[in-house]
């Protein structure tokens, strides 16, 4: 089936979702402005509206839209392990790195190839890339700009 792409309406702009019928891919801002795509009535969009509407309204959704985020079975395990880390709390790639090369029992594992595994999330806020931070807790690169980034950490620890 080919891609279906639907429009939701966020505090932070415009968030595009895309799916491949029966999964959620990708759900990335949208910065264009009169984007409306809301052709695909997909239960999976409803799936991914209801939890956004929960998130946004301030509660911790209860539940995952079904996911299929694509990448390699390295960023695979990232994107796993981002979506343990807890609501309202964040974690360093340094962390996941070194949590990976545990999991592997390997020596070491590089966090900069964490950190570009973290880039390129295709699910944005459900998958919580948002919450990785420099070891220094310094907010770092965003594919949605810093200033989201910082919107949701704050929104997360209830500081509105």
């Amino acid at each position: 089936m080919p891609l279906c792409e639907c429009c939701y309406r966020s505090p932070l702009g415009n968030i595009l979702m895309i799916s491949d019928g029966t999964s959620l891919t990708e759900l990335s801002f949208a910065d264009a402005s009169g984007m409306e795509k809301n052709a695909c009535p997909l239960p999976v969009f409803n799936d991914t509206r209801r939890w956004l509407d929960m998130y946004f309204a301030g509660q911790i959704p209860d539940f995952l839209p079904r996911l299929s985020p694509q990448g390699t079975a390295f960023r695979q395990s990232v994107w796993d392990m981002l979506l343990a880390i807890p609501y309202g709390q964040t974690t360093s790639y340094g962390e996941i790195a070194a949590e990976i090369g545990r999991r592997r029992q390997t020596e070491k594992m590089s966090a900069q190839a964490v950190g570009g595994a973290v880039g390129h999330n295709p699910i944005a806020i459900i998958i919580p890339c948002h919450r990785v931070i420099g070891k220094d807790g310094s907010l770092t690169g965003y594919g949605g700009g810093l200033w989201r980034k910082g919107w949701l950490l704050q929104f997360e620890r209830g500081v509105r």
